[in-house]
């Protein structure tokens, strides 16, 4: 992607990276990376490109770093350039260019960048079984899917945001079951055992209700062949829109909800194995025995298998039961493959960890149906420990096995849960302490950083109380009046833009948080130095250009925090009580 000068004075590490990258022979600028050092003391930014290069052009790092730095050490850009073994190359940006760049942060779009230059892509997630209320683990892949929706969306792509509804097979026979059995003890006639693999959740006696209220005893003496079609319909009907219901609370509201079960009515799923047919994909075979699994149910027989083993997967899949039925596997092709009929350039899906053995073949699975142009994307999302006080969270008696997404939401509130989401890797279990995230503590990382959202509206307002007939915005601002302290959060505001690109090209949304956690910390300790030392203040009543440069830095966080609270989902607080 061609990056102009205006996009490169905008983000300062491109800046530097094209810097660098004009040191070196074109055929390896694209290696070029260009990064904070993991100590600040070495630098404000650091590149290992000669480490990378060195083998390539036979020459050790650091003397390669020592070349490559001959070329820069006159520029104005740097200050303090120097190596550190094994052969990074460090340097210091000149305050002159962080205040320069100050300006830019004051605009509203500033970390905009248009990286996705209008791509339509698709970001499926939740997709949860429509048999039961979506729970915390549903939660957090929620919320990761729909902040890298928004993250995206600000970053130039075209976004459509889908649920899968896989509302065909098995469990949703079990579920209607399970319903007829509520609605038969509802009435005072059970004399049916409930099935030993049903839903035993209350959320089924009220959908029961809600059969009697309208149909009354009409179904209780009809065969299943009558009843299950329709108690099928009407327990997936109000299952789906109390899940609707409960991702709107958590602040989601997909574009798409596309129904497995109308896919096979549909014929999709057909078309879609006789076109992997047509390429010589599909054959009729035998599967090896499992291995490492109790194999006594196994029984060796012919089946349709996808040559999955052709696009890098372990063994062949089936895609057809042997009552003829379709399998998971069908369906989920069919649907990609109605992804790549509407036109979509990329494809990322968000699924539970336990689905980490499935990427593979559905991966191999796209790979085949777009003749290789286009490659599926998976973020496999790790469980949610809910603890009240460091305990398990008891489980929810509506739901019967699970706290409901609804239970939390009421508990703690919308923001909350969305911020907490996203405070760990998506691939790395999340334990989510009802008692720490309604403490007002800095141990609270969403109250940490809604304080220091509101303590630079307080200080704003201070100001205009200490010169109640001066407004910074039409004073000339003098950034050099800024103290070495306040650059330190310059710095890092600067370094947001560089975490919107590394989010979005990660597919990384907790990025966003941690980012935002880290500048909260900054402007704390700038707090805390200013009741020490009054020099270090923002509101200083003798100095009002200096007062004006540090506000004026403040209206540019708050900018900034508004941008990442946004793309999070999350309202800013003006005041905390």
């Amino acid at each position: 992607m061609l990056i102009s000068r205006v996009f490169l004075d905008r983000i300062m590490f491109l800046f530097y990276k094209k810097i660098i990258e004009d040191c070196i022979e074109k055929k390896y600028r694209e290696l070029v990376l260009v990064e904070p050092p993991k100590e600040e003391y070495f630098g404000d930014f650091s590149t290992n490109i000669a480490m990378i290069l060195a083998k390539k052009v036979g020459v050790s790092p650091m003397m390669l770093a020592q070349e490559i730095i001959k070329k820069l050490q006159d520029r104005a850009e740097f200050q303090k350039l120097e190596v550190k073994a094994p052969g990074f190359i460090n340097w210091f940006v000149p305050k002159k260019i962080f205040i320069e760049h100050i300006p830019m942060m004051l605009q509203k779009k500033y970390g905009q960048i248009n990286l996705g230059q209008g791509k339509l892509v698709s970001i499926e997630y939740v997709s949860a079984n429509p048999t039961g209320p979506i729970h915390a683990g549903h939660m957090r892949g929620a919320v990761s899917g729909d902040v890298l929706a928004k993250l995206l969306t600000f970053v130039g792509y075209n976004v459509v945001k889908e649920f899968y509804i896989n509302d065909a097979g098995r469990q949703i026979e079990v579920l209607a079951r399970s319903l007829y059995s509520r609605y038969l003890e509802q009435l005072g006639l059970s004399k049916e055992d409930f099935p030993t693999d049903g839903y035993p959740g209350e959320y089924l006696v009220e959908i029961a209700r809600k059969i009697i209220k309208i149909h009354g005893d009409k179904f209780v003496h009809q065969s299943d062949t009558k009843w299950l079609t329709f108690f099928k319909d009407f327990a997936i009907s109000n299952i789906m829109t109390e899940i609707r219901e409960d991702l709107s609370l958590l602040g989601v509201n997909h574009d798409v909800f596309i129904s497995e079960a109308n896919l096979v009515r549909s014929g999709s799923v057909e078309y879609a194995i006789n076109l992997l047919k047509e390429k010589g994909l599909i054959y009729v075979g035998k599967l090896p025995r499992p291995k490492g699994k109790d194999n006594d149910d196994w029984e060796e027989r012919e089946q349709l298998l996808f040559k999955s083993t052709d696009f890098g997967d372990d063994i062949d899949r089936p895609v057809q039961k042997s009552d003829g039925s379709w399998t998971y596997f069908a369906s989920d092709i069919a649907y990609h493959l109605d992804k790549i009929k509407r036109n979509f350039l990329e494809m990322i899906d968000f699924w539970g960890a336990d689905h980490g053995g499935y990427v593979k073949r559905m991966q191999a699975a796209v790979l085949a149906i777009s003749d290789g142009k286009l490659e599926l994307e998976v973020r496999l999302i790790q469980l949610v420990k809910l603890l009240e006080g460091g305990k398990e969270a008891k489980m929810s008696k509506r739901a019967g096995t699970f706290v409901t997404a609804r239970d939390i939401v009421d508990k703690v509130g919308k923001d909350v849960v969305r911020f907490m989401m996203l405070t760990r890797r998506d691939d790395v279990q999340l334990d989510f302490d009802f008692q720490k995230v309604v403490d007002q503590s800095k141990d609270n990382p969403v109250f940490y950083v809604q304080y220091a959202y509101a303590r630079t509206h307080s200080v704003i307002k201070l100001f205009h109380k200490t010169f109640p007939k001066v407004s910074e915005k039409t004073e000339e601002v003098n950034w050099n009046l800024l103290d070495d302290e306040d650059m330190k959060l310059v710095k890092i505001m600067a370094d947001w833009p560089r975490q919107i690109i590394i989010a979005a090209r990660k597919r990384e949304p907790h990025r966003i948080a941690t980012f935002l956690i880290e500048l909260s910390s900054v402007f704390h300790s700038l707090w805390n130095q200013g009741k020490e030392n009054c020099l270090l203040r923002f509101v200083i009543p003798n100095d009002l250009p200096k007062t004006i440069a540090k506000i004026t830095m403040l209206e540019a966080m708050q900018n900034i925090v508004e941008s990442a609270f946004d793309i999070i989902g999350i309202t800013p607080t003006e005041e905390l009580k």
